[in-house]
């Protein structure tokens, strides 16, 4: 049934057009009828209007200044002008503004009924088209649906309810469209109940009829029944409805609030149900705890302490489960560790190496938490064995690098804090790769190179005074010179000068 109001500010012609209306057999009901445009303006923000018969003239504001102000709380507004036969050229204008057609006054029965039929079959058609993507984006287009999707289930007020599969439990045969409309069919005793998957993974979407003047909320024993039915199907579910019929093109507004209040509430421990007509407790804050807990092993991945790592994240999900952590924040946390270890991980900048996201999602869908306990536990290990070993052969290259860069500067004093900026990485870190590499520290390494320079120089050059040979290697103090290449040579400058022959 389409709603219509009318402006007029004749009494007589109000009541012919409601009695026309009435009469004419079609679809069409008046819901309001206003003796000026303002009024008729009030009346269509605040009522559900399909059509708006609206003559030109009237007081405080015309039909086209209605008609433009009318469209912008219903777009798809059908507006119908009544004019006199001297307002008909301006009327024909008029058809230019969207509006749907024009009666001329005095209103013949025929000519009113045939023009609402060409507005009530336009009015029909869109709905039609609207019926049929008013679940897209919702519905997900790979999964069978049931029954197939029937534009007709929506010409009624639907009543919502969302289904989401708990957290870590199996994916029984049973968890489909089908099974659950047919066993939701017989307990409800409508065959007219639609069952969709989603696109979010684990949760479906049902429509069920609301039948006008039907109380509402719903009588108790609905739901029971839908949890009776999910227990038969041994399915552990969690469910969000309200108890408000909803308008077909309202659904794309109610199914996100439905599904955003259940993903908020879900917990790793019993099902719970949600009622959109009673107030909610607001959702467990866990947003600032889960960030410090991903900050502080995002630092122990970056400082690769894989058994404090593993340690500590054994005993934090085995205190989670006694918690009865929020699901969400228990996936937040997941993938923000799946994606400090990308990060990290090498080749991941170029798209190559493991996907730890998608590995990490799969987690989620295991059959029991500790499966997805273990699961998550052996994927850190692995991340931190495939680090480690990358952070081995960076390591070797770096020393190569700095090994190099040290040759090249051994007239100059380079210290750690200048190869630290060189090389983007920290001292101590520098620190620990020179230990590792040349089983000394970076001083010892860095005047070894030195003193074998200075012998390089003493042979080659013989006529050099041992005072030169410190300035050019940037000794400054030629005794400390003598006391440093006495530790790693063995012997005095002079001494070691004495003993190798003369380069002739």
């Amino acid at each position: 049934m389409f709603q219509a109001i009318i402006a007029e500010d004749s009494k007589p012609i109000q009541r012919n057009l409601r009695a026309l209306l009435a009469a004419s057999g079609l679809p069409v009901e008046v819901a309001a009828a206003a003796a000026n445009g303002e009024e008729a303006l009030e009346l269509c923000r605040r009522l559900p209007v399909d059509i708006l018969i609206t003559d030109i003239r009237m007081p405080k504001m015309d039909g086209l200044t209605l008609i433009d102000e009318a469209k912008k709380t219903h777009p798809g507004l059908k507006a119908v002008l009544v004019s006199g036969y001297n307002d008909f050229e301006y009327t024909r204008r008029a058809l230019n503004l969207q509006v749907c057609d024009y009666l001329l006054k005095p209103v013949v029965p025929g000519e009113l009924i045939e023009v609402m039929r060409r507005v009530v079959d336009r009015l029909q058609e869109e709905r039609a088209a609207d019926r049929s993507s008013v679940l897209d984006g919702i519905i997900d287009p790979a999964a069978s649906v049931s029954p197939p999707l029937d534009t007709s289930i929506l010409e009624e007020p639907q009543r919502l309810w969302v289904l989401r599969r708990q957290l870590f439990t199996s994916p029984t045969v049973r968890w489909d469209p089908v099974s659950i409309r047919s066993a939701l069919a017989g307990a409800w005793g409508d065959d007219r109940v639609g069952v969709y998957p989603t696109r979010r993974d684990g949760e479906i979407l049902i429509l069920s009829r609301a039948s006008i003047g039907e109380p509402s909320p719903p009588a108790p024993e609905l739901l029971e029944i839908l949890k009776r039915v999910l227990s038969e199907l041994g399915l552990e579910a969690s469910v969000a409805y309200s108890p408000k019929p909803a308008e077909p093109r309202q659904i794309p507004d109610q199914y996100p609030k439905l599904s955003r209040h259940l993903q908020e509430r879900l917990t790793l421990g019993r099902p719970v149900v949600l009622d959109l007509s009673q107030p909610l407790q607001p959702a467990q804050p866990q947003g600032e705890n889960i960030e410090r807990l991903c900050n502080v092993y995002t630092e122990m991945i970056r400082r690769l302490q894989k058994d404090r790592f593993l340690l500590q994240l054994a005993g934090q999900l085995s205190a989670w489960k006694e918690a009865a952590l929020p699901a969400a924040g228990l996936e937040r946390f997941v993938m923000r560790l799946a994606g400090a270890f990308e990060g990290a991980l090498p080749q991941a900048a170029e798209g190559g190496g493991r996907n730890v996201l998608e590995q990490a999602g799969r987690l989620l869908g295991r059959p029991s938490y500790g499966d997805f306990c273990s699961g998550l536990l052996a994927l850190a290990g692995e991340c931190f064995d495939e680090l480690q070993a990358s952070n081995r052969k960076s390591g070797s290259e770096l020393f190569q690098k700095i090994d190099e860069h040290l040759r090249t500067n051994l007239y100059a004093q380079v210290t750690m804090n200048d190869l630290a900026l060189k090389f983007h990485v920290s001292p101590s870190y520098i620190s620990r790769i020179m230990k590792r590499y040349s089983q000394r520290t970076f001083v010892h390494h860095y005047l070894d190179l030195k003193i074998h320079e200075a012998k390089r120089l003493m042979e080659v050059h013989p006529q050099m005074f041992i005072k030169d040979i410190s300035d050019a290697l940037c000794f400054h103090d030629q005794h400390y010179f003598s006391k440093v290449f006495k530790e790693f040579a063995g012997c005095s400058p002079s001494e070691y000068r004495s003993a190798i022959r003369p380069t002739v």
